[in-house]
């Protein structure tokens, strides 16, 4: 929650006309932060040259609590000027930054790890606020941000070179050198993981960044900036605008970025990778997801029933990695009456009720999209077991977008709901006889962001793996994205690009290698006749 304050300075934003320029601050703090969806209306503050300050737009977005669609704060579209001055900040920023030393980054990052720690409750507090999830997964949203962050630390590991001695007296060393300005994009359902997927190792490599959250959850990403600024990240290394379209092009057409960030949508997805590369930048892309679970007779039913019902429901549904689609093989399709029956447990309401297991969708119109997803696909033939449509809550929340646990039966390719991305707690139920059809089945969708089977087969489990054609794989294990020491793995239709997001990946994409070859002579040099051959060191 941020409230202005006006102050006197006017350090840093020199392109601008710094008369009437409304310096802001965040008026949560590490112990105050909203508790109730009862809020004070705020404005989301831009943050250029380690100063947050109001946007001269306007156009401005509101900013909507999902649980109550009251307006709680609001977000501009930055500027042109603006938009400039930021790329610019990060690109003067740049030569300096570069050259500060590795090892005084990575103690700005170990200090940046114990101040999200201190903050975590406060990131989670936000995320509620802003996003609607339960307060729990808001703090797991922050955590797996954080084990990013820690990660991070070990940049005096992975930023080792190579050398070799390759001839007489003659070295060649392999170096990896920043890029410059890295843009992220960032979008509405991870308001401080995906941005901590990226901002810890821009920085700790040496480059500088410019970062445009979601417009509809950008409050995570300005407490994000207030902790590294106190961290000790200098004026320009990092900045913060905001908006739409307009603000999207410009990164990507700018050309002091250098590389692209992005995790989103399809279509927003793919034009972002083809104008970008287009342009000649790095890009990397992660898009949309169907993500399935396999369950075959032998499972542990009461395990597998478990993790079905969180992975599906989660979150609402809004994870890039939640099961859409599950798939039953043989007698297993006689486990859904159990799936039907755990799911209607869930309680769906307030993310600051500790009773609640989900939240809200986002906005009113995710929730529409996935009513008319349901409705059509029971035109098409599907059965719908568990109908989470029109739920009865009281005063707030009946006036938020709630949608309740939905399992639909009888799905098949061709239909919307197996099709398309819900983003909402929606479980398909395909219908298999034999597990090679089921892995025939995620094989020929064109998204292969994750995939799971639940079996006690050690032989099934391992055919599984060898012959899946999908990025994360888990046995067991219902959403199995990678601790950070790996990367963020997505193949197909969910990612575009050559090197996905943190592990080694991520420090490839925001580097590049040079290569020294220096000779130093230890004996007497004899001239020799001058030869235009390739010259050959022995």
């Amino acid at each position: 929650m941020m409230i202005p304050r006006s102050i006197k300075s006017t350090r840093g934003l020199k392109c601008f006309n710094t008369q009437a320029i409304k310096y802001l601050s965040l008026n949560s703090t590490t112990t105050s932060y909203p508790k109730s969806h009862k809020v004070e209306k705020y404005i989301t503050p831009s943050f250029i040259n380690n100063e947050f300050f109001k946007s001269k737009s306007t156009t401005w977005y509101d900013i909507h609590d999902p649980a109550t669609n009251e307006v709680i704060s609001e977000v501009p579209q930055s500027t042109a000027e603006e938009l400039d001055e930021a790329i610019e900040s990060a690109h003067k920023a740049f030569d300096e930054w570069k050259n500060v030393s590795i090892i005084r980054r990575q103690g700005i990052a170990f200090k940046f790890v114990e101040l999200l720690k201190a903050n975590w409750d406060r990131l989670a507090a936000m995320i509620v606020l802003e996003q609607g999830k339960t307060f729990p997964d808001a703090k797991g949203d922050v955590l797996r941000g954080l084990q990013v962050a820690e990660a991070s630390c070990n940049i005096t590991n992975d930023m080792m070179g190579s050398v070799l001695e390759v001839a007489t007296d003659m070295e060649t060393k392999m170096i990896r050198e920043p890029l410059g300005v890295v843009a992220s994009i960032c979008p509405f359902n991870f308001p401080a993981m995906v941005p901590l997927w990226s901002i810890p190792l821009i920085l700790v490599t040496g480059n500088t960044a410019v970062i445009k959250p979601s417009e509809r959850v950008p409050g995570a990403a300005m407490i994000i900036c207030e902790l590294l600024k106190e961290a000790g990240v200098p004026a320009g290394v990092l900045n913060i605008v905001h908006g739409k379209h307009d603000t999207v092009n410009k990164l990507i057409e700018d050309p002091r970025i250098k590389a692209l960030t992005f995790v989103g949508g399809d279509k927003a997805g793919k034009y972002i990778y083809e104008k970008g590369t287009a342009l000649g930048k790095r890009v990397q892309s992660n898009m949309g997801a169907k993500n399935h679970l396999i369950v075959l007779p032998d499972a542990d039913k009461k395990q597998f029933i478990n993790a079905v019902n969180g992975a599906a429901f989660g979150a609402a549904g809004q994870r890039c990695m939640a099961i859409s689609v599950l798939v039953t093989v043989g007698k297993t399709k006689e486990w859904v009456k159990e799936i039907v029956e755990d799911a209607k447990k869930l309680r769906v309401g307030s993310g600051f009720d500790e009773s609640s297991d989900l939240g809200p969708l986002v906005n009113p119109s995710s929730l529409a999209k996935a009513e008319e997803i349901i409705e059509d696909s029971i035109k098409q033939g599907a059965e719908v077991l568990l109908d989470g449509r029109n739920p009865s809550l009281e005063a707030p929340y009946d006036k938020g977008n709630f949608l309740f646990p939905t399992v639909i039966n009888g799905v098949k390719p061709g239909m919307r709901c197996y099709d398309e991305e819900i983003f909402a707690p929606v479980l398909s139920i395909v219908n298999v006889d034999t597990f090679d059809e089921a892995i025939s089945l995620v094989n020929s969708n064109r998204y292969g962001n994750g995939v799971a089977l639940f079996t006690t087969s050690g032989n099934q489990s391992q055919k599984f793996v060898k012959n899946i054609a999908c990025g994360q794989v888990g046995v067991n294990v219902p959403i199995p994205v990678p601790l950070p020491m790996f990367s963020f793995t997505g193949n197909k239709g969910s990612f575009l690009g050559d090197l996905n997001f943190y592990g080694k990946a991520g420090i490839t994409f925001l580097t590049q290698p040079k290569t020294i070859t220096t000779l130093w002579r230890t004996d007497e040099f004899e001239y020799v006749t001058p030869s235009t051959s390739m010259p050959v060191q022995h």
